[in-house]
């Protein structure tokens, strides 16, 4: 059986089992386009990949299955070399802990994202970033666009085309890395890994 067979049985609930680490080849292979219209199988493992990301983020669930929450992944995580990626950023409580009004500022599962436009003024989130494919804590400024504008196709074939910026343009660019074989921490300054380059946003 091969692995995306595997991933997208009706009773597989993806896990930290099925998520290659650091070292595997798979995680530095530039990945495949993937072709309209989709298969079954890369429909189903959007839908699973986007469903990690919702047990990862629910305490009760995240525990139960042992998951590192995460709010994206990208296909080769789970060595399926096809540029596929789930992102699931959900909103902050209000001051007084109330949800807020929606859930996520950012929830789709994306196929052939490609970034067609970037601003100048970089960015990097102020605690670094962690990724469920490295099992080690890697500091240092993660150097990345600040906004960016990218393009990709849904499940059904549609064409979309969104605008980010802060957190959520982080995210993507890092599930974006990931089917182009760049790993977060590529992007850190060996030498001088928190400098602050100018103009750069920090991201709280």
């Amino acid at each position: 059986m091969s692995i995306i067979e595997n991933l997208t049985k009706p009773a597989h609930l993806i896990d930290m089992d099925d998520i290659i680490r650091e070292g595997h080849p798979t995680l530095r292979q530039v990945a495949e386009e993937v072709q309209f219209p989709l298969s079954d199988q890369e429909v189903i493992l959007g839908e699973k990949m986007m469903q990690f990301l919702k047990h990862s983020q629910d305490p009760v669930m995240a525990e139960k299955m042992k998951l590192r929450g995460g709010v994206g992944l990208a296909a080769p995580q789970l060595d399926v070399s096809k540029r596929i990626i789930a992102v699931l950023v959900p909103n902050p409580e209000d001051e007084e802990g109330n949800p807020p009004a929606q859930a996520y500022s950012l929830q789709e599962v994306l196929y052939n994202p490609k970034i067609v436009a970037h601003s100048v003024q970089e960015a990097a989130m102020e605690g670094g970033e962690g990724c469920l494919s490295v099992d080690r804590e890697v500091q240092g400024y993660v150097v990345r666009h600040a906004r960016v504008t990218v393009d990709y196709m849904d499940k059904n074939g549609e064409k979309h085309r969104i605008k980010l910026k802060g957190f959520n343009a982080i995210v993507v660019q890092h599930e974006i890395d990931h089917l182009n074989g760049v790993m977060f921490y590529d992007r850190i300054d060996p030498e001088h890994p928190f400098a602050v380059k100018e103009g750069m946003l920090v991201i709280e």
